[in-house]
């Protein structure tokens, strides 16, 4: 019998609690039915983790993340932590354990399924199709370049963030971009600035030498600001998009309107040998605690666990699948727009869960 995957949760604060709950639910589900089986270990992160022990990331958190085979994380954050000092705030949590597991590259898939048309904030015939991976590099540039901080001179104050990037830090997340475009649509566009800031020139230069290791894949170039109404416009057009640390951030959030929600959209954040897994969206703790949250962002978040750290495909798709079809039956939570009566954030997890069960014995019975 093979031995449970590892799973460390990071739940963090607001509806982190609750969509990760969810996403464990669908997990655990599919060992109900002959799948493969979890053993989750539960550490702090963020507010909460300020709350416990005054550190945004705790000793604790970070030795269940060094025991985990993948990391499934919820969200940090939330205004009774916005008074505290810059270095002890939620989101430096976030940020520390992005270094410690040497995280430099993250994913963030974002797909239109016909399910979703109605909820875009486009018109179908613009979003229809879009298939979209945001290669985001994610451990340098502007959120961790140095000097930075507020500072007093000449009688008043400035603040200061510096852009920095090496030529390693763009090779090795240039590579996994276009590896992943190999078995894609075999096409990169590479987003920057270099018409203004000399690290986006750097960049250019660098992603142009790594290209040439991939002839069967186009190469392109955008600046940021043309490449975010190019999002809006032609959203269908792109197929893997390259780019930094803060543009990346950006336009990935920028990329909800698409299906129409933040709670669709997941990620994967990868280093050498860690991955961690977490909805794109923040803690929301206006409707924290209310069962109003949307799971699915999460639940996606737990099928890309399942393809890119344990190579369970059949699994991930599963997942996928099952999230289609209770779309397209109209369940909702209360911030997806519709004409049936919205769920609560349970229920909808329920719902998924066993559509998953159902999707999965289907799969089984035709691979006979």
């Amino acid at each position: 019998m093979l031995q449970p995957y590892r799973v460390a949760l990071l739940p963090g604060d607001g509806v982190g609690l609750e969509v990760i709950a969810e996403a464990v639910k669908v997990l655990e589900a599919l060992g109900e039915v002959g799948g493969p089986t979890f053993r989750f270990q539960t550490g702090l992160i963020g507010g909460a983790a300020i709350d416990a022990t005054a550190e945004p990331l705790p000793a604790e958190s970070i030795a269940i993340c060094n025991n985990s085979q993948a990391i499934l994380l919820g969200a940090v954050g939330g205004p009774q932590w916005d008074t505290k000092r810059p270095e002890s705030r939620p989101e430096q949590g976030l940020l520390q354990l992005r270094q410690r597991l040497g995280l430099f590259v993250n994913l963030r898939p974002v797909r239109v399924l016909d399910s979703m048309l109605p909820f875009s904030a486009l018109k179908p015939d613009r979003v229809r199709g879009t298939n979209l991976m945001i290669v985001r590099e994610l451990s340098g540039g502007i959120y961790f370049g140095n000097p930075r901080g507020i500072f007093a001179k000449n009688g008043e104050r400035m603040g200061v963030n510096t852009e920095v990037y090496r030529e390693h830090e763009i090779e090795r997340v240039a590579h996994r971009a276009f590896q992943l475009a190999r078995d894609r649509r075999k096409k990169v566009t590479s987003v920057d600035k270099a018409n203004v800031l000399e690290s986006s020139r750097l960049w250019r230069e660098v992603v142009e030498r790594v290209a040439r290791a991939y002839p069967e894949v186009e190469l392109g170039h955008q600046y940021v600001d043309s490449c975010a109404m190019a999002l809006i416009d032609r959203p269908a057009s792109f197929d893997v998009i390259l780019t930094t640390n803060m543009f990346g951030d950006i336009l990935s959030d920028e990329c909800a309107a698409l299906p129409g929600s933040i709670g669709f959209l997941p990620s994967a954040s990868m280093g050498e040998q860690q991955y961690v897994y977490e909805p794109i969206h923040g803690s929301a703790p206006d409707i924290a605690g209310r069962g109003r949250a949307n799971p699915i962002a999460a639940i996606l978040s737990a099928a890309l666990m399942l393809r890119y750290s344990f190579r369970l495909e059949t699994e991930a798709q599963a997942i996928e699948t099952a999230i289609e079809k209770v779309l397209k039956r109209g369940v909702r939570t209360a911030e997806i727009p519709g004409k049936q009566r919205p769920v609560g954030t349970s229920k909808m997890g329920d719902v998924i869960a066993a559509e998953t069960q159902k999707v999965l014995k289907s799969a089984r019975v035709r691979s006979r």
